[in-house]
């Protein structure tokens, strides 16, 4: 999850100031529409979220209805699998490590 925001798309259009060091001689005036999303962006944290929440809800995880951020899965044993997420950080729980390798994967 080290790059989670540098292959999502964006939803509208976005446009910044050339880089440092960018500037093309004549074309001080001109700005740079991006394409992919950046750290730092307020959209880039919201719009990644809402895609990983598409993936899970698809493999049939439910989310939390007192975290958002807590999503589980019973399992045809019985057991649940539970996966916590934080930022950039990710903790998953189950007493079946097969169930765990599979969500990776």
């Amino acid at each position: 999850m080290k790059t989670i925001f540098l292959h999502d798309d964006l939803e509208e259009e976005i446009y910044m100031t050339q880089p440092l060091g960018f500037k093309a001689t004549w074309k001080e005036k001109l700005v740079c529409k991006l394409e992919k999303l950046l750290y730092g962006l307020k959209q880039s944290t919201r719009q990644w979220y809402n895609r990983f929440d598409k993936f899970m809800m698809a493999r049939g995880y439910t989310r939390s209805l007192f975290d958002p951020c807590v999503y589980f899965h019973k399992l045809l044993s019985g057991e649940y699998i539970y996966l916590l997420l934080y930022i950039d950080d990710m903790l998953i729980s189950s007493k079946n490590r097969s169930s765990i390798d599979k969500l990776k994967v």
